[in-house]
């Protein structure tokens, strides 16, 4: 998944979120908040949730049916990884492996720590495709960066508002200063209006700092939408969302999400998943709305 509207036949190797946000260990109660849009080409087949693994730790998460990977994985431990790619010219290398593997196989540990230090001792960053990673739990949070197609970069990431889109962590994009501003004061806020803020911010169509072109009045193009928070275009477009909240108690992570754009699709409750009795899917995600 990227922000190439008409992509190649070796970009469809890749499932992957275009917009992610984590609010870490700044509520006691709820020391890690997630939040996240997929974006993707409508006639890309995925579920939208399901059980990846049984575990244990058992693991949630969406599905891309093209490369069978996932875009954000989630443990019964409260891991919780997600992946955005580094756009490539020409499309991604249909010779490397799936990037949608790489949540997955964070997700199989008991604590973030644990699995980025496994990572960092066992990825073969050359085998896959230039991606970021943001990974954490209700201790810490750490950035992944493969973004050369060579090497591994780990940082440990402070306490507070992280956003991540289709850069480097940490750049300042007219997105990502979109989403901050959007999100200002969000670390004060009550757990119900922080969820209301979170899911506005996935619905919002605001195309932040036009380009030169539609500032000196030209027409503005369908690559203007994609750096909308919540993506419309002809072919291409945000299909699912996610709103993960991992309690500070030994508890499964509340996990919310929806099966088509957040701004007219209600999210749904994963949370029946957690157990024996829920394996299996929850939603489809093979039409143009999902």
């Amino acid at each position: 998944m990227g922000v190439r509207l008409t992509p190649t036949a070796p970009s469809l190797r890749l499932a992957s979120v275009c917009l992610l946000i984590v609010l870490s260990r700044v509520d006691e109660q709820t020391p890690l908040v997630v939040a996240a849009n997929r974006d993707e080409r409508y006639d890309r087949p995925a579920t939208a949730m399901t059980v990846l693994e049984a575990g244990p730790p058992r693991v949630l998460g969406g599905r891309d049916h093209v490369a069978g990977g996932t875009w954000l994985a989630v443990n019964g431990a409260g891991v919780v990884a997600g992946l955005t790619n580094r756009p490539v010219d020409g499309g991604a290398d249909p010779a490397k492996r799936s990037r949608g593997e790489l949540p997955l196989r964070l997700a199989r540990f008991p604590t973030a720590d644990a699995a980025v230090e496994a990572f960092a001792a066992g990825v073969d960053a050359t085998a896959y495709n230039p991606a970021w990673i943001l990974v954490g739990d209700r201790r810490s949070l750490y950035s992944l960066d493969l973004s050369d197609g060579e090497t591994l970069r780990v940082e440990a990431l402070a306490p507070g508002l992280h956003v991540l889109e289709n850069s480097p962590p940490g750049t300042a994009s007219p997105k990502v200063g979109h989403v901050r501003a959007q999100l200002a004061g969000v670390e004060a806020a009550t757990p119900a209006q922080r969820a209301v803020r979170l899911a506005a911010v996935l619905a919002d169509h605001e195309v932040p700092a036009p380009a030169p072109s539609v500032a000196a009045g030209g027409p503005r193009g369908p690559g203007e939408q994609v750096r909308a928070d919540c993506v419309h275009t002809d072919r291409y477009g945000t299909r699912w969302s996610c709103l993960v909240e991992v309690p500070s108690a030994a508890l499964p992570p509340e996990v919310r999400f929806t099966e088509g754009p957040p701004c007219s699709t209600p999210f749904l409750d994963a949370g029946a998943l957690w157990t024996a009795a829920g394996d299996g899917e929850a939603g489809g995600g093979d039409s143009p709305d999902a």
